[in-house]
């Protein structure tokens, strides 16, 4: 929903031009069971007068049959839309709402609290700026606590709010919150987590979440609103590294050959000398064409159109780079993945890996610890279970453009597919490009020599490139 301004009713293009033109923020609330995530958000949709009246009416009705707030109306309603999530009381799936202020336009990510819904946090936490952790204020920091932020942090969320709530179970006490929050900052110290901000809250009554609050007279930081219009956003966006992932080639006519994709990170102008991987073959950059204009230049998030000085061979899958930027190509990669199908991952099992737009097939080539996140503790693991996160090895049957992932998400990320029922089974964050490479070690093999190679690797994970290389001899 849009933010009402007098401009809608005296000049609605003006309004749609300053509508489109506000910065997109990206959040999710994350917590214990029960802490209160859909109710902030309720309250954050309800203070901010963006819910319509026929919504609030239907809200008002089922609270009757299905809130747990008494009399008053439950506005975790608005998230809550699953049956079972209202029977329960609870938060099973992620849930998006899409809203604005004068300032900002916002996606919220309502994600559960419950342990066995780790992988749908992590989902909601893949594509966030921000994330706001709640906490209750009677219980402090508990184990969901610890465990979203790692995620958070794993995920490379940069901004954190430490929302802590129910405070008006405590009579707002100081001292409590206090407490948390130093508890919270021994915790997030080693994680390395260096932009974290505190607010004393209640979701239930709307204490310091839109308006602040008389009865927390003692705090006199933001409200929570006031942190999502202003923390900035556009510095945890890479605008260094060029990285155009190519999604779909555009051939309407004879006169036109473009390559469609959106700007994974870095800024591209018209005249730059581009080189195109893996063929590695250079061309120079003929016009930046979107459907309102050709452009001069474009930047990181934006889905345009680019044509080429000369007539290379592009496809879907490929990547344009910048012609003097040095890009890691391997097939061989270590990665945190988190793991998220019921059927556990096996070293040797073959899945599909997508990049970007690019599908690989591969498997995992060695599984180095699985960590505990409550403590950070390293455990050794055979397998990835269910909600698991671990260190792997990856090796892949072809190579791959990629980066450390906590410099570039949009690179640095992958999903893991069922080669059989092509659903997604598990998410990874590249931490490093192996030495390991298969097309250079295999560069002068034929190709029974190279399926030799990768058969070797598969059944016998510990064997090095080195080891292989005297098979082949």
């Amino acid at each position: 929903m849009s933010h009402q301004s007098e401009l809608i009713a005296s000049d609605i293009d003006e309004y749609l031009a300053q509508h489109e033109r506000k910065e997109l923020l990206r959040l999710l609330t994350c917590g214990s069971v029960d802490d209160g995530k859909s109710t902030l958000i309720g309250r954050l949709l309800h203070d901010s007068k963006m819910i319509y009246e026929d919504q609030l009416d239907a809200v008002r009705s089922d609270s009757t049959k299905h809130g747990t707030t008494g009399n008053t109306v439950d506005l975790a309603l608005l998230v809550d839309g699953l049956q079972a999530e209202r029977e329960q009381g609870i938060t099973i799936d992620v849930a998006y709402r899409y809203f604005s202020t004068a300032k900002r336009k916002f996606i919220i990510a309502d994600t559960p609290g419950h342990e066995q819904y780790t992988r749908n946090m992590a989902t909601g936490a893949s594509t966030c700026d921000l994330a706001v952790i709640l906490i209750d204020a009677r219980y402090g920091v508990v184990t969901q606590t610890r465990r979203h932020s790692y995620i958070a942090s794993l995920l490379g969320v940069k901004n954190i709010v430490v929302a802590v709530n129910k405070m008006d179970l405590l009579d707002f006490d100081e001292q409590a919150f206090i407490k948390i929050k130093s508890d919270y900052l021994s915790f997030a110290q080693k994680l390395g987590m260096e932009d974290v901000q505190f607010v004393p809250i209640s979701a239930l009554d709307g204490d310091n979440v839109v308006n602040a609050s008389e009865r927390s007279a003692w705090y006199t930081g933001p409200t929570l609103m006031e942190i999502l219009e202003s923390v900035p956003v556009t510095a945890d966006k890479n605008f260094d590294d060029f990285r155009f992932p190519v999604q779909y080639v555009n051939r309407p006519n004879l006169d036109f050959r473009g390559f469609c994709g959106t700007i994974a990170s870095g800024v591209v102008k018209v005249g730059d000398a581009v080189k195109v991987l893996p063929n590695g073959t250079s061309s120079t950059v003929k016009a930046i064409v979107t459907y309102d204009e050709n452009l001069d230049q474009a930047f990181a998030g934006q889905a345009v159109t680019l044509t080429l000085d000369d007539e290379i061979d592009v496809s879907r899958g490929d990547m344009l780079v910048l012609a003097n930027d040095e890009v890691k190509q391997t097939n061989s990669l270590k990665a945190h993945v988190v793991w998220m199908n019921a059927n556990a991952g096996k070293v040797g099992d073959e899945y599909l890996f997508k990049f970007a737009s690019r599908v690989i097939s591969g498997h995992f080539d060695g599984l180095d610890y699985q960590i505990d996140v409550n403590t950070q503790e390293h455990h050794p693991t055979t397998a990835l279970e269910l909600n698991d996160i671990a260190v792997a090895n990856l090796a892949l049957s072809q190579n791959v453009i990629v980066d450390n992932y906590q410099h570039n998400r949009a690179t640095g990320a992958f999903i893991v597919i069922d080669r059989l029922t092509n659903i997604t089974v598990g998410a990874g964050m590249v931490m490093e490009a192996l030495d390991y490479n298969a097309d250079t070690q295999n560069a002068n093999y034929s190709e029974f020599e190279v399926e030799l190679n990768a058969l070797v690797r598969k059944h016998f994970p510990h064997w090095q490139a080195r080891d292989i290389s005297k098979l082949l001899k």
